[in-house]
């Protein structure tokens, strides 16, 4: 007679999960912050419960081919490192859905957070933000999210991996805004229109130094290398994106570039440049702005 199994309950899988995360001492930061909102997100998607209601489950009896459902997800976090994202295939900024693997980065960007507020006051009214473009689009996350905020702007992203944008194409769709992103395949500026220029450009370039990509943990390095390595300050993409932007620049437009823990990096490349640094949750040291008359060029 086989002996039944103790784990019987949503709260049983829980705190197996969050128990053997901890041990495992697995890293997060890609969708939760520690090992019990990483265990409640897999445990309650995989039991295809909503994600925002725990408590009433909590003691709810499982069926045996449930409680294996969600050991083999938990099996695959702590045995292959990778992000949570890439098993279930979705990840969440700011209230919409997109779908990853890992042919992206998981999508994080504090430049999500500015554009809630519409970039002001650096930009003018949401209504009057006409073409806009984002550099290195992965999986096509910002502009998507621009689009909601910029009611009447028309978007290029553009990004060198195709495998990247192949996820961007379909959250475009998803999202049924075809007509109002156009994806790009090639390498910065090249890929854009002969004399298009932009109002805003975007970016959230890869720009992780060389040594500290070394000592990425397990579930970053699962992400592709292309885009979080930067070279051995992280600037050398940061570089070329300043060096080209003002040619896509209408006069009184603004550069937004995501540089995560690359402060210090920033301010040595750029001692000449007047930069303007951007608070965000995280601090007033991640993001940075480059106005039409600051830049190089």
């Amino acid at each position: 007679m086989a002996t039944p199994s103790p784990l019987r309950t949503v709260r049983d899988l829980l705190r197996l999960a969050v128990s053997r995360f901890t041990a495992a001492r697995l890293s997060f930061g890609h969708g939760s912050a520690n090992a019990y909102d990483e265990a409640a997100y897999l445990v309650l998607h995989t039991l295809n419960l909503p994600l925002d209601t725990l408590d009433p489950f909590l003691d709810a009896r499982l069926l045996p081919e449930e409680v294996e459902a969600v050991l083999k997800v938990i099996d695959r976090r702590v045995n292959e490192r990778v992000p949570a994202a890439y098993i279930t295939h979705e990840a969440y900024m700011h209230g919409l859905r997109f779908y990853v693997d890992s042919r992206v980065i998981v999508p994080r960007s504090f430049i999500g957070e500015l554009l809630q507020e519409g970039l002001e006051p650096w930009v003018g009214e949401s209504g009057s933000i006409g073409p806009v473009l984002e550099l290195c689009t992965g999986s096509g996350c910002l502009p998507i999210l621009a689009a909601h905020v910029w009611p009447h702007a028309k978007i290029d992203a553009v990004d060198i991996s195709p495998d990247a944008l192949a996820v961007a194409r379909r959250n475009v769709a998803d999202y049924k805004m075809d007509d109002r992103i156009r994806l790009y395949e090639g390498d910065l500026y090249a890929p854009l229109p002969h004399g298009a220029t932009y109002d805003v450009i975007l970016t959230n370039p890869p720009y992780v130094n060389e040594a500290s990509m070394q000592a990425l943990p397990a579930e970053y390095q699962a992400e592709p290398r292309i885009a979080l390595a930067g070279g051995d300050d992280g600037m050398d993409v940061v570089r070329r994106i300043i060096a080209g932007a003002k040619a896509r620049l209408n006069p009184g437009g603004v550069l937004v570039v995501e540089i995560g823990n690359e402060h210090a990096n920033v301010e040595a490349a750029f001692p000449e440049l007047e930069i303007v640094w951007l608070p965000v949750s995280a601090g007033d040291e991640q993001v940075f702005l480059l106005t039409y008359d600051a830049l190089p060029g």
